[in-house]
C-alpha cells in the first residue's frame, strides 16, 4: 500500500505538537504545585513580622533535630558534664532558655502576633564537643552543642552567650523548616526545567541547567541564608541581653570571627553569611534595643 508522504509529515508534526503540549501541561502542573506548596505554607513569622515559608511542622522538625543530635553524639566526643567548660556552657544555656519564652512573647507582640510558645515545647539540652571548630549549633527542638574551638575566639561568657543566643534563635525562628521549603521549591524548578529541555541538545541542556542553578544559588539560596543569619543575630542578641549578658560583647566577637582563616572569605553575594562589616554595623544599630531588654530584666545599671 502506497503511503502519502505529505500525510506522514503532517501526522509526525501533530505528534510533536501533542507531545510538546503535554510537556507544557506537565510544566504548568509542576509550577502550580510548587507555588501552592510555597505560598500555601506561608505564615507571618512572629519574631520578624515577615512572611515565612515552612517545609515541615514544628513537631517534625523537633524529631529530625533529636535524631541529628543523637548522631552527632555518637560520632563526636563530648566533655564530661562536670568539666568546668561544660558547666559554664550549661549555665549560659540555662539562663538563655529561662528567658526564651518571654523574649519570643515580646517580639511576637511587637509584630501583632500571638506568641508561638516554641521555647516551652522544646526539650532543651546542651553538650560541649571536643573539636578545634570555632562553632556551635542549636537544632530544631532545642538540642545544642558548643565546640571547644569556640572558647579561644569567644574569650568570655558574654560573647559565648551571644553565639549561643544566635544559635537558639535559628531554632526558634524555624530556619530549618524554612530551608526545607526553599529546597523543595528549587527542586521543583529543576525538575520542570529538565522536562522543558528534554529534546534539547545535551550540551545546551547542561549549559542552561547550569545557568539556572547558578541563578537559583545567587539569586535565591544565598540571599535567603544571609537573611536568616541577620534575623538570628537580632533575636539572639535580645535573648542574650534579656539573660543579663552584655550585648556589646557581640561587636568584638564578630571582629575576632572576621579574622579567622586569615580574614579570607568570599564576597557577601557568594556567601550564606553577611559581610562582617555589614553584620557589625547592623549589630551596633541594634544595641539600644538590646540594652532595653537588659534593663528590663537585669536593672538599668547592669553591666
Amino acid at each position: 500500500m502506497r503511503m502519502n508522504p505529505m500525510q506522514d509529515r503532517r501526522s509526525f508534526g501533530d505528534g510533536r505538537r501533542r507531545s510538546g503540549g503535554i510537556r507544557w501541561w506537565v510544566i504548568l502542573l509542576f509550577a502550580g504545585y510548587a507555588l501552592w506548596q510555597w505560598f500555601g505554607n506561608a505564615k507571618t513569622d512572629p519574631y520578624t513580622g515577615e512572611r515565612a515559608h515552612y517545609g515541615a511542622t514544628a513537631e517534625e522538625e523537633s524529631q529530625l533535630g533529636l535524631q541529628a543530635f543523637r548522631e552527632v553524639l555518637a560520632t563526636e566526643r563530648a566533655l564530661d558534664p562536670n568539666d568546668p567548660a561544660a558547666r559554664q556552657v550549661a549555665e549560659i544555656a540555662r539562663r538563655l532558655v529561662e528567658r526564651a519564652d518571654e523574649v519570643e512573647a515580646i517580639l511576637a507582640t511587637q509584630h501583632g502576633q500571638p506568641s508561638p510558645e516554641l521555647a516551652k515545647s522544646f526539650d532543651w539540652g546542651v553538650a560541649v564537643l571536643q573539636s578545634d571548630q570555632a562553632n556551635a549549633f542549636c537544632l530544631p527542638g532545642g538540642k545544642m552543642a558548643v565546640y571547644t574551638g569556640l572558647f579561644p575566639v569567644a574569650q568570655n561568657e558574654n560573647a559565648l552567650a551571644v553565639v549561643m543566643g544566635h544559635e537558639i534563635a535559628h531554632a526558634l525562628l524555624r530556619h530549618g523548616s524554612q530551608r526545607m521549603a526553599q529546597q523543595k521549591l528549587v527542586q521543583m524548578g529543576q525538575l520542570a526545567a529538565g522536562i522543558a529541555l528534554g529534546d534539547m541538545d545535551p550540551r545546551q541542556q547542561q549549559m542552561i541547567m547550569g545557568a539556572l542553578g547558578a541563578g537559583a544559588q545567587y539569586g535565591f539560596i544565598l540571599p535567603y541564608g544571609r537573611e536568616h543569619e541577620t534575623q538570628a543575630d537580632e533575636v539572639g542578641l535580645m535573648l542574650a541581653a534579656a539573660a543579663c549578658y552584655d550585648p556589646n560583647a557581640a561587636i568584638p566577637l564578630w571582629e575576632r570571627m572576621a579574622q579567622l582563616n586569615g580574614g579570607q572569605r568570599p564576597p557577601e553575594f557568594a556567601s550564606t553569611h553577611p559581610d562582617p562589616a555589614n553584620r557589625i554595623e547592623r549589630l551596633r544599630a541594634l544595641m539600644p534595643t538590646a540594652e532595653q531588654f537588659r534593663a528590663k530584666y537585669c536593672g538599668a545599671g547592669s553591666r
